[in-house]
């Protein structure tokens, strides 16, 4: 099996990770968003422990990436929370469609911040996928407005930590990373969890400690598949997370996008799909 391939498969496990993590978080019933986020990280910390113990790597990484990797999961947790927030609160297609706008956003991050010139076909995919988010928020400034705001700014706080991981490249391991931003969320949402904390079944339990192990199999996923293929190559097939979350919406929660969302998924889809043509295009002159 060539590389690429290789890629495009551990993306597809990836997104069907994301995709049943978030299906869990809303299965996991009224419990306070941050109690939810702890939980799954907590999970998260504990698998990514073991590998860089077994790696014998350092667990906090090094010295002089410490700004890196404290900012990256100041800006990760955050945007969560804000995520998993949404997640609760819309139908779950909607969601995770809003949290996809991270992509477009780091295009826009990197040429801010990272001095990445942007073209002039991501500048009109960027104004694409903007016009398909409306059609999935359908503006309405009522407090049903709130949890589509919430999945915007999780989009926001998620580019903020991809730029970081840019600039972060390859100085640390994935494994360290990945216990140093869930270990962070873990240690910063406890004092807030204990305030607000609601006791849990056993089924909600099973349920977010389950959405943990899912987050873990999409984060390592997500992060081994670009070290078989060029994100350009095989991004695409990430977002087919919304084909997951759409089907997990109907079977598990009898919820079905409107028409409109609809249209925003396939506009947004249809931004990124265009993206990824001209990526590959340019790469291959």
């Amino acid at each position: 099996m060539s590389n690429r391939n290789k890629g495009i498969i551990l993306l597809l496990i990836s997104a069907f990770g994301f995709s049943m993590m978030a299906a869990l978080v809303k299965l996991s019933g009224d419990i306070p968003t941050v109690q939810k986020t702890l939980f799954r990280n907590l999970v998260s910390a504990i698998i990514a422990f073991g590998f860089v113990i077994y790696n014998k790597e350092r667990l906090f990484g090094k010295k002089e990436n410490q700004l890196l990797l404290l900012s990256r999961s100041s800006l990760g947790t955050i945007g969560m929370v804000l995520f998993f927030y949404a997640i609760d609160n819309l139908v779950l297609s909607d969601a995770d469609m809003l949290n996809k706008l991270s992509p477009f956003l780091l295009i826009i991050f990197s040429a801010i911040f990272l001095k990445e010139k942007a073209r002039m076909y991501q500048v009109v995919s960027i104004i694409i996928a903007f016009i398909g988010t409306l059609f999935i928020i359908k503006p309405a400034f009522s407090l049903e407005f709130i949890p589509y705001i919430a999945g915007v700014f999780s989009a926001v706080f998620a580019a903020g930590a991809y730029t970081l991981l840019r600039v972060l490249g390859d100085k640390e391991k994935f494994y360290t990373i990945v216990f140093y931003f869930s270990f962070f969320t873990t240690v910063t949402l406890l004092p807030f969890t204990i305030a607000f904390y609601e006791p849990m079944t056993v089924k909600q339990w099973v349920y977010l400690l389950s959405a943990g192990a899912f987050a873990t199999l999409g984060q390592f996923g997500l992060t081994i598949a670009y070290k078989f293929a060029p994100a350009r190559e095989i991004s695409i097939f990430f977002y087919s997370t919304v084909v997951y979350s759409a089907l997990i919406s109907i079977l598990l929660f009898g919820q079905i996008p409107d028409i409109l969302s609809v249209i925003g998924y396939i506009t947004i889809f249809g931004a990124s799909f265009y993206m990824f043509i001209r990526n590959n295009k340019e790469a291959a002159t």
